[in-house]
């Protein structure tokens, strides 16, 4: 950002939940630090890789809380103080452009009563994650789902109002996006690119199992059962 007013000072904390993501988060820092000079807050839930010494390694903050997402990233917003903040995975890498993207929406005079997600994109070619993508946008539009790797923009007073992060091991993402409803879901101009890796053993797959989870997630399973398929999985 050479030349230019940092973006967010004071404004803006960014949240990453972690766990073993060290191969994948210098990437992650790295995109948000060549756009803006936000709070980044890493929130490790038990690692026993080198994430938190990159984290460190890059600047951010690191604490440390129960592992599971919905708590660490709870765990993460208690220790902020910023009006705004973006939730983000540990291995989806912003775009260029996507601090600038974020300060048009912030600055919005109706942004305090909404919540903005990233474009959904996969750091591969091949023309399935193409069709993956526009499955993830047609669902985010339509449905008003977007998930967890897509990021989320949310004010503090907002996510407050809307009844914070439930401690969740898995579905954080889905209970926190029912609760603010699709009127409330505004996409973004910029893409979260999320690394392929976890599709390795076939995206159709995993993108059924992803919604088996979601539909028995809606038919009231525990999120705690729902992790063991989820993660046991692969």
């Amino acid at each position: 950002m050479s030349g230019r007013a940092p973006l967010f000072q004071g404004t803006l904390a960014i949240v990453i939940p972690v766990l073993n993501e060290a191969p994948r988060l210098p990437a992650t820092l790295a995109a948000l630090a060549a756009e803006a000079a936000a709070e980044i807050v890493v929130v490790d839930g038990g690692s026993d890789d080198d994430s938190v010494a990159v984290a460190r390694g890059a600047g951010a903050r690191v604490i440390f809380a129960a592992r599971g997402r919905g708590a660490q990233l709870a765990a993460g917003v208690a220790a902020t103080a910023a009006p705004w903040l973006l939730l983000l995975h540990a291995d989806t890498v912003l775009a260029p452009g996507w601090g600038a993207v974020v300060a048009r929406f912030i600055a919005d005079p109706e942004a305090g009563a909404r919540a903005g997600y990233f474009r959904f994109a996969l750091a591969e070619s091949a023309s399935w994650a193409r069709r993956l993508a526009r499955v993830v946008a047609w669902r985010a539009r339509v449905l008003g789902l977007p998930y967890g790797d897509q990021g989320l923009v949310i004010s503090r007073a907002l996510l407050e109002r809307s009844g914070g992060i439930a401690a969740l091991p898995l579905m954080e993402d889905v209970d926190l996006v029912r609760r603010l409803g699709r009127r409330r879901l505004v996409p973004l101009a910029a893409d979260a690119v999320t690394s392929a890796a976890r599709y390795g053993r076939g995206w159709r797959r995993r993108s059924f199992r992803n919604l088996v989870c979601l539909g028995l997630y809606y038919l009231g399973v525990k999120p705690a059962r729902l992790a063991g398929l989820y993660y046991g999985g692969g």
